[in-house]
């Protein structure tokens, strides 16, 4: 018996010599061989969950890379059926509910600087967004991590302090691309508005809400996307006035452009303002059509172009 297993052990042993010289005469070692057996990822690469940093409703995880700007403009028609929409409107296309310019700022790749103004209630916003993690392609991490904190600021208006003007948002955006055609985030959020908005008596001051974000890929450059928002307000959910928003849209890369064309029931493009005041309903007509464009201007005088792969 003893001699079957030493004779075993010199044959394992001498094919591990030959082995080795095969891998020498390649120019691996033994240890490369077995780490490229592995598939061993040295340098994990991020995954480029969403084309861009804006969907209908909500934020993505996606940031904007160091010395870039991207400039937004977004838009929300009037209703396009029920008693304001219809073909006196254009079916809402002669109205505009909301629009918002922005400018976000990349700091680095993972901490942006945001700087916003919104139709509705003149609101100016200012936002900071530090990308915590990356989803990578070798897998070390499964979920994209992304914090956001705004404060945002009604200038105009009766108000009898600068505190009362003040609005308050904070989130946490979890993001995963399950397969190169399926994305998924959820977004908890707090928004906090020193005067509750809209100023209603009992409305509450501060709640919490959740978001959830869906992407699905139609071709390399375009996509349908899904956003729903739920506020958890007591004074919300226990009145049939205000309602969930939700909203669906066609998404499409062109170049340094993002084009994105949707309908949803909610009016307003902040957060801080969606979250607390949406009251319309798609079964009243109350939805309208709304775009969202994105360009990105690069400052980085010898940029490296390196593309996010998956």
């Amino acid at each position: 018996m003893k001699k079957h297993i030493a004779l075993l052990a010199i044959i394992a042993l001498s094919l591990n010599v030959k082995a080795q010289q095969t891998d020498t005469k390649k120019g691996n070692s033994a240890a490369d061989s077995l780490m490229n057996l592995m598939g061993v990822d040295e340098k994990p690469v991020p995954v480029a969950i969403f084309k861009s940093t804006r969907l209908v409703l909500s934020q993505t995880t996606e940031m904007v890379k160091r010395n870039n700007l991207n400039f937004e403009v977004i838009h929300r028609f009037g209703d396009i059926a029920g008693s304001n929409g219809g073909p006196q409107t254009a079916f809402g296309i002669d109205r505009v509910n909301d629009v918002f310019f922005g400018f976000e700022y990349g700091v680095s790749d993972n901490f942006n600087v945001d700087l916003g103004r919104s139709t509705i209630g003149q609101l100016v916003q200012l936002e900071l967004k530090w990308a915590v993690l990356h989803q990578t392609t070798n897998g070390s991490s499964p979920i994209a991590i992304t914090l956001v904190g705004e404060i945002g600021a009604k200038p105009y208006g009766a108000f009898p302090t600068f505190s009362s003007r003040l609005s308050h948002l904070m989130q946490a955006i979890f993001a995963r691309k399950f397969s190169p055609g399926f994305a998924l985030q959820v977004a908890p959020t707090y928004v906090r508005d020193n005067t509750p908005f809209p100023i209603l008596p009992g409305n509450e001051q501060s709640f919490f809400a959740m978001q959830a974000s869906a992407r699905i890929k139609l071709t390399n450059h375009s996509g349908v996307i899904f956003d729903y928002a739920h506020p958890f307000s007591a004074f919300r959910n226990n009145t049939d006035t205000f309602q969930d928003p939700m909203g669906f849209g066609y998404e499409v890369e062109t170049g340094g452009h993002v084009f994105t064309v949707n309908i949803t029931n909610a009016n307003s493009v902040a957060e801080m303002n969606m979250l607390s005041n949406s009251q319309q309903r798609f079964s009243k007509g109350q939805y309208r059509i709304g775009f969202t464009i994105s360009r990105m201007f690069d400052f980085n005088p010898r940029a490296k172009k390196e593309e996010k792969k998956y």
